[in-house]
């Protein structure tokens, strides 16, 4: 019988060092292993290691180590690309093989579904790769602080740290022509850095226009036919190699059940509104940001989209004046990373869309909102994963629901 948890006492001394075997890999891309049935989490250790770790915080119920060394690798482990990997926070896979990277996500959304969701054999498709492994971000956002004692990074947090800066010259995960233009950013921007009362950052955003680190500039992208315009700093998918498939698999899934209306919840600037133009009869996006309405209706006119609406508002009141038939719609529901509040939930399930595609940036707020909505009537069919973000540890999921 395994020995019970420990909680509230001090398994180990302050770096201590201990060896174990790492079990498997956390939602925020840590290894896990256990020491007589004590939890310990390693970053940067892979499924099946054995390394040793020197320990550096006890906590209730786990301990917190550094990776001191894989005495035993995995064969999926590699050579990281960057030179900051596991100093800079940006990153936590480099060191693990693509496919794996796709299993470990496919399986983080199975383990949510099951463990926050109650979903013990929910089906959840291979992760979709992202056509472009490095070199793939659009929008780069360092950070900086004024200068202290001579030093002065431009760049990301040090990884376990809230405050820190790493100086990165250059990311692999951003496209090239946002690392040819970061040197000459960076040398304006230390050039009056004796002038800084206040740390900040910095915005790099590639686009039609070239790179533009003006976030009020206007700037232009598409998404196969369909063109967007917004204001660099506005809030779009960073990862354009993939986007165009995420959005034809959501819509498609939106329209397989036949609904005639499509509801884009969370709609920012438009995108599954715009893009599902052609395939559904009407289209009505809706988004509390009024801006990003006023920017969505242009979008509209843009692409002579005269079937799709618009409105502000309160997610959790939109169905009181929404015309469409419920038992013809289906709703595309976008939300930010803290998922669907139950009140806005509660409404969804009482006005009934025929089929529900619930577009998610966080595995686990889905399953807790998925759970609400399978107590409400709602089935999951299949979840599909797709890779925004390779290399690191952020998953975007899909997953299709029908009453």
């Amino acid at each position: 019988m395994r020995p019970p948890p420990k909680f509230n006492d001090q398994p180990f001394a302050y770096h201590q060092e201990i060896v174990l075997e790492i079990a498997t890999l956390t939602n925020l891309g840590t290894g896990l292993g256990r020491v007589d049935g004590w939890v310990v989490m390693v970053p940067f250790a892979l499924p099946g290691e054995t390394v040793r770790a020197r320990i550096f915080r006890n906590r209730a119920n786990f301990s917190e180590a550094d990776l001191m060394e894989v005495l035993q690798p995995s064969p999926s482990r590699k050579t990281p690309e960057c030179p900051l990997f596991g100093t800079c926070g940006g990153c936590q896979y480099q060191h693990l093989a693509y496919e794996e990277q796709l299993a470990w996500k496919q399986r983080q959304v199975a383990e949510a579904l099951e463990r926050i969701g109650g979903l013990t054999a929910a089906e959840v498709r291979p992760t979709h790769p992202s056509p472009k492994q490095y070199h793939y971000r659009t929008k780069l956002t360092p950070h900086y602080e004024p200068p202290h004692q001579g030093n002065f990074p431009i760049g990301f947090l040090r990884t376990g740290s809230r405050r820190a800066l790493v100086d990165v010259p250059q990311c692999p995960i951003a496209t090239e022509a946002i690392n040819t233009a970061l040197p000459a950013v960076r040398a304006e921007l230390t050039a009056r850095a004796d002038k800084l009362k206040r740390g900040g950052t910095l915005l790099l955003r590639e686009a039609g226009e070239g790179v533009v680190t003006d976030p009020s500039r206007e700037i232009n992208t598409a998404i196969g036919d369909t063109k967007f315009r917004f204001t660099a700093g506005d809030f779009f998918q960073n990862n354009p190699f993939i986007l165009p498939e995420l959005v034809d698999y959501a819509l498609g899934e939106a329209a397989a059940g036949g609904a005639r209306f499509l509801l884009d919840i969370y709609c920012g600037v438009g995108v599954f509104a715009l893009c599902g133009r052609r395939k559904f009869e009407r289209c009505l996006g809706v988004e509390v940001n009024a801006y990003a309405v006023h920017r969505a209706k242009q979008n509209a006119e843009l692409n002579q989209a005269a079937n799709c609406e618009f409105a502000v508002g309160e997610a959790e009141a939109i169905f009181a004046s929404t015309k469409f038939p419920p038992n013809e719609v289906a709703a595309i529901i976008d939300p930010p990373r803290a998922g669907c509040s139950e009140t806005f939930l509660r409404q969804l399930i009482a006005y009934g869309p025929a089929r529900l595609v619930y577009v998610s940036c966080d595995p686990a707020t889905q399953a807790r909102d998925i759970k609400i909505l399978g107590a409400g009537g709602y089935r999951l069919l299949h979840a599909q994963p797709f890779d925004f973000f390779p290399q690191t540890r952020h998953i975007e999921n899909v997953a299709t629901m029908e009453r």
